[in-house]
């Protein structure tokens, strides 16, 4: 009888790809873990307990069938693992790097729950879809007919790339509408290198280009195509824009010149990585270089900010966040990556103020916080801690305090268009259509800032959407 591949959880511990060291990996952008050797890969994938309820598939939002591609792998069946992961999901190369898998499959993974450690889901997919592409196994998009019908994406971030990919495999002709030089949104200019390398993205984005996709870039709908034009140009159009509208913060000297943006501030050293010109980033108005650099944030884009400054040659790097470690939404690989390198974190602290000179901040005015009692849902407001007040000096101060949508209908010039009472674009659910006649809307400007996941969920349901509804409205018309 074969030997059993599976339930090897209880002799085999869990073993992450080796970390580069934090001396070494913050004197450069490039990805921090190295990859699984193929062994190590099927060693790690037979410690999955194949459960007959899979928690993991259950919380992942695209539901990827991750019990199936972890036996495969254990068995040495690599090409059959990866065509089981992109079946469900548009990028997992992507996925397996930046998803916060502590919160979703590895955070429910059976066996963590009994002590054994979790399987490294995360870890299997990126070595999967790595060595799919190495071995050619990833196919260039091909469909078998051509369609007459257009669809019109605005915005080439996860979500509409994921829409795009979907309908141009059915052989729907596809414009991919963009205000930057560069496809991919914020897995382009907002994530940086050392969690995703910007060949993994481009790679996809000229998988999609040689596949038909149509990229217009440096296009602003409203000023350089309007939205109705856009509308009698396709059949449908998917708008995909995301949220980039950075939450302000209302205190004493917050226009102060150092007080930035966070994606203004990553946008810059991403376009640095790429070798483009950035005069903001030269002059050192965004640029962390020999700074005392403070960020105040908990979520994944201070984590993204507070590393890039270590990276970029901060003197000193803090992150003031209201709540305590245990309360804070970013991710807790992130923070302990951020603590390794030299983060210092400042728990139950938050802005009060901005203190400057001559019109150039000089440090953050801090109010101490604790946690008060607990409300309805369980979660503790925090409180004013009177008399704990105290200045923290900074050379340079990143909001990294989320985002929010753009006002679109004032933009646009499209009164009609549906939002909520928080900008984002109301729509139906699972399919994103707007009450708008052949208008949808996938991803961050739908839900409000959210994970990459969701969004090529939103998009690849979106795209099943259309590509639905053109196959009806092709019958209607045949009858």
């Amino acid at each position: 009888m074969a030997e059993q591949p599976m339930l090897k959880f209880v002799t085999i511990d869990r073993d992450m790809p080796q970390k580069r060291e934090a001396e070494t990996r913050r004197e450069d952008f490039n990805e921090i873990y190295a990859e699984y050797a193929d062994a190590k890969a099927k060693e790690q994938s037979s410690r999955c307990s194949q459960c007959g309820v899979p928690y993991c598939q259950t919380h992942c939002p695209l539901h990827n069938n991750i019990p199936d591609w972890l036996r495969l792998t254990a068995e040495g069946r690599l090409q059959e693992a990866y065509e089981v992961s992109q079946a469900t999901n548009t990028f997992p190369e992507v996925c397996g790097r930046i998803c916060p898998q502590d919160r979703l499959c590895e955070g429910n993974c059976v066996i963590e729950s009994s002590g054994h450690g979790t399987v490294t889901i995360g870890s299997v997919e990126k070595y999967i879809t790595d060595t799919a592409w190495e071995k050619g196994w990833v196919l260039p998009i091909s469909p078998t007919v051509e369609r007459a019908e257009s669809v019109g994406i605005i915005g080439a971030g996860p979500g509409g790339l994921a829409a795009a990919d979907v309908l141009r495999r059915a052989g729907v002709q596809v414009t991919v509408y963009d205000r930057y030089d560069r496809a991919g949104g914020l897995l382009t200019y907002g994530i940086p290198g050392f969690k995703l390398e910007k060949d993994v993205v481009m790679r996809r984005n000229d998988q999609l280009a040689q596949g038909g996709v149509k990229f217009e870039q440096n296009v602003d709908i409203g000023t350089d195509i309007s939205f109705a034009d856009l509308r009698v140009r396709h059949d449908a159009v998917i708008i995909a824009t995301g949220v980039y509208k950075s939450r302000k913060i209302s205190a004493p000297n917050a226009n102060a010149n150092g007080v930035l943006k966070a994606l203004d501030f990553l946008t810059a050293s991403n376009r640095k990585s790429f070798g483009d010109a950035v005069p903001e980033f030269d002059d050192g108005a965004l640029n962390a270089m020999g700074k005392r650099v403070v960020v105040i944030g908990g979520g994944d884009t201070a984590m993204d900010c507070v590393r890039t400054s270590i990276r970029q040659g901060a003197t000193s790097v803090k992150c003031l966040y209201r709540r305590d470690r245990t309360n804070m939404p970013g991710s807790q690989r992130e923070v302990q990556n951020a603590e390794e390198e030299g983060v210092v974190f400042e728990w139950l602290s938050a802005p009060k103020g901005f203190a400057e000179t001559g019109g150039n901040v000089t440090g953050v005015m801090v109010q101490k916080m604790r946690l008060g009692a607990p409300d309805a849902t369980g979660r503790q407001a925090p409180e004013v801690i009177e008399g704990a007040d105290y200045v923290e000096d900074a050379d340079i101060v990143i909001m990294a305090l989320g985002f929010e949508p753009e006002d679109l209908p004032t933009l646009w010039g499209e009164p009609d268009l549906p939002v909520s009472r928080w900008g984002t674009i109301v729509t139906e659910y699972v399919t994103g259509k707007t009450a708008m006649d052949g208008v949808y809307a996938v991803g961050d400007v739908v839900r409000g800032a959210s994970l990459v996941v969701w969004a090529i969920k939103d998009g690849r349901d979106c795209a099943q959407a259309i590509l639905e509804g053109l196959s009806a409205t092709k019958t209607m018309a045949a009858e």
